[in-house]
């Protein structure tokens, strides 16, 4: 197993966001957490990102616990976040932006060949390379918060809503980035409000209800689930 979250509490200040989350990431996998908003869906990308302590419970990744290290060393590891909101830094370039996330690298024909294969997946952001990051669309950052992610090099990738705010079209051009990432060989763990396209993407599903797991399966017997159909998709 790639990733594993067992018994895992976490929150903020006192009180626990999610408690007793277990989720499993099998290696060249794409797991999907979907839930109403303040289900906690967030909150369990942050606790296995390192942004967010846990209250209990443990994370292994690659079969070493990564709980309690900061989220520096968590990227290190192999684990980058791709965060809600998008978050680039506005007054940075483009290529800025893609360069911090080569922070911990020290390979520099490395970072330089990753840097040329971001460009080949996103031709925009090559064309708006010296840019800054406040200029771009909503779904060019979006891109750009994916590339920066990417050239950290990891073996997960943690997206939290990438679909949020974005045009229809924008949305479809983000699902095929990623399936083509996983196609490649990465695994993914996708928060996502859109549960269709969530399910639609994802091989396994976590439903999050009030912080709790309410519900785990295969993504498509969950897409057939009267209660995911009809608190989640509308129908």
């Amino acid at each position: 197993m790639l990733l594993e979250m067992k018994g895992v509490s976490a929150g903020y200040g006192r009180a626990p966001a999610i408690r007793d989350i277990s989720i499993s990431v099998p290696q060249g996998a794409i797991i999907t957490i979907i839930g109403a908003n303040g289900a906690g869906k967030t909150t369990t990308l942050r606790a296995m990102s390192g942004m967010l302590p846990l209250m209990a419970g443990e994370i292994t990744f690659e079969g070493k616990r990564i709980d309690g290290l900061p989220a520096s060393r968590v990227v290190a590891h192999g684990i980058a976040h791709v965060p809600e909101g998008r978050r680039v830094f506005p007054d940075m370039t483009v290529e800025e932006n893609l360069r911090t996330g080569a922070f911990l690298r020290r390979d520099r024909d490395g970072i330089e060949a990753d840097l040329r294969d971001v460009y080949a997946r996103f031709p925009r952001l090559e064309e708006r390379r010296r840019q800054r990051a406040q200029t771009l669309s909503g779904g060019e950052q979006q891109m750009l918060a994916i590339g920066r992610a990417l050239m950290s090099k990891p073996r997960l990738l943690l997206m939290d809503e990438p679909s949020m705010g974005l045009a229809p079209v924008i949305v479809e051009e983000i699902a095929r980035i990623i399936e083509e990432i996983h196609a490649r060989g990465l695994s993914v763990v996708l928060v996502e409000q859109n549960a269709e396209l969530a399910l639609e993407l994802a091989d396994h599903a976590y439903v999050l209800e009030t912080g709790n797991c309410a519900l785990q399966g295969p993504a498509r017997e969950l897409h057939d689930n009267e209660h995911v159909r009809a608190a989640y998709l509308g129908i």
